[in-house]
């Protein structure tokens, strides 16, 4: 068994927490909140620290603090973030269901995200003063 198999989200260690996530960059889109029903709506567009080709982050360890709406997700009960895609790791071991085949933790290949079509690479723009995110609303592709 692997160490995602056996250990809560909570036992594992920094290096572990890291590498479950499989850096599809749904995480980095900018979300909007009715609010009035407190609904999410998904976009299209993503955060500016984004590189669009690779999906990560280009100064993940300073991220909060250049982009305040950005969440560190290792700090926070994942029951409360119904945003995140039902295809994210975190959300999936949180639920006790296992890694897709095309996670890179089973496939080997940190390019298995893309080459699956589940990360934001073919379909994400960056978010700038002339993108209006309302213009860019989707539906999850999971």
């Amino acid at each position: 068994m692997t160490f995602w198999e056996i250990k809560t989200l909570q036992e594992m260690t920094p290096e572990e927490w890291e590498s479950v996530c499989d850096r599809c960059g749904k995480c980095c889109l900018v979300k909007l909140e009715d609010e009035d029903t407190g609904e999410i709506a998904m976009t299209s567009v993503a955060c500016k620290l984004i590189d669009l080709k690779t999906c990560l982050c280009t100064n993940y360890s300073q991220r909060c603090s250049l982009v305040p709406e950005c969440i560190d997700l290792k700090q926070h009960d994942f029951s409360e973030y119904q945003w995140l895609p039902d295809t994210c790791a975190y959300r999936l071991l949180s639920n006790g269901q296992p890694l897709p085949d095309w996670h890179p933790l089973k496939s080997g290949s940190a390019q298995s995200v893309h080459q699956s079509g589940m990360s934001i690479r073919s379909y994400a723009i960056h978010e700038s003063p002339q993108v209006d995110p309302e213009d860019h609303i989707m539906e999850w592709r999971s």
